[in-house]
């Protein structure tokens, strides 16, 4: 007669798959939301971003949760600042 086999063995594989989405999709995901979170809380006066909606203008004021944005010499919007998609360098 075979021995039975050991119940916890079952879950070794369970658990292994868990392991490889979190080291390679999970935690890169929560690294790179935190960066953005970071660069959405650092922006100033002057800084050159690009929108979620393709945009890009220059920061001229910060008030709250919403920047005032200028994408042109005439065109100027107020934006939240969610929706922010970059920072340009």
């Amino acid at each position: 007669m075979q021995p039975a086999p050991n119940p916890v063995m079952n879950l070794v594989p369970i658990a292994f798959i868990f392991a490889i989405f979190y080291f390679l999709l999970i935690r890169p995901q929560q690294k790179q939301a935190k960066e953005h979170e970071r660069m959405l809380q650092d922006l100033k006066k002057g800084d050159k971003v690009l929108t979620t909606g393709g945009l890009y203008g220059t920061i001229l004021g910060i008030k709250g949760d919403d920047l005032e944005v200028k994408f042109s010499e005439t065109v100027k919007l107020t934006l939240a600042r969610s929706a922010v998609a970059k920072l340009i360098s």
